[in-house]
């Protein structure tokens, strides 16, 4: 079994300190009327939103413009998140991880839009452990030059088979995340979708998306534990505390 976590609004919160640093980067290159603010950045890939906010100031958008983007953000990002008490793990997101990590049939992976190394900045800065998660596709893996989420997940199962030796069928994976997009991304290949709302999306939306669980956040660790170890019926629906039967 594979479970796969988003990062930004599922396993942490930056108090928008990403966002922020996409604006820091771009006046650093581009000049002071750059704004970040003109793109939604909820369940996107990072190259694609790079792009995105590019077009936006119609600047190119060719590999090495993205690439400079990706550098400077890079640093500002880590100049922000060195600031004390903005960034920390959501509820329960901590005592979840300490709860799989002894199942040995389990494996605990990463699904997310962020860069590498600005994912790994967050999560260390959050005062999560990177190496608990030991399959990681990040938002620059899609293989196709059109990316999206959904070609995620296949990456997700090569990496799991370079690991462990073994195939794994989609059904045994679920993601857990913050938004529809993370639910459109598990549902493409039959994957089971955890949502929290947490982070990009309110509950309505999630529950609306065709989430397997929706929950209002990761602290009820029996409940979650339990649904996640044991097939739930596809469209159960959480309240913070219980399934529905």
């Amino acid at each position: 079994m594979l479970i796969l976590f988003d990062i930004d609004g599922t396993l942490l919160r930056t108090q928008r300190m990403g966002v922020l640093a996409v604006g820091d980067a771009g006046r650093e290159l581009f000049g002071a009327e750059f704004r970040e603010d003109l793109v939604d950045y909820a369940g996107g890939l990072d190259p694609v939103l790079f792009r995105k906010v590019l077009t936006a100031h119609d600047l190119p958008c060719e590999t090495a413009h993205i690439d400079q983007l990706r550098a400077a953000y890079g640093r500002h990002l880590q100049r922000r998140l060195a600031t004390p008490g903005k960034t920390h793990a959501l509820p329960g997101v901590a005592e979840l991880i300490d709860a799989l990590r002894p199942h040995q049939h389990i494996t605990l992976g990463l699904l997310t839009g962020n860069f590498p190394e600005t994912g790994a900045a967050k999560i260390a800065a959050a005062g999560l452990n990177i190496e608990h998660f030991h399959v990681r596709v990040w938002g620059c893996d899609s293989p196709h030059e059109a990316a999206l989420r959904e070609h995620l997940p296949p990456v997700a199962v090569e990496r799991y088979r370079d690991l462990r030796g073994a195939d794994l069928d989609f059904a045994h994976i679920t993601i857990i995340g913050d938004t529809i997009h993370d639910v459109r991304c598990a549902k493409a290949h039959g994957c089971r979708a955890l949502a929290v709302a947490t982070g990009g999306h309110d509950r309505a939306l999630l529950e609306a998306s065709g989430a397997d669980l929706v929950a209002d956040d990761l602290s009820d660790t029996e409940v979650i534990l339990e649904w996640l170890i044991n097939a739930a019926p596809v469209g159960a629906v959480a309240t913070k505390t219980e399934p529905r039967p």
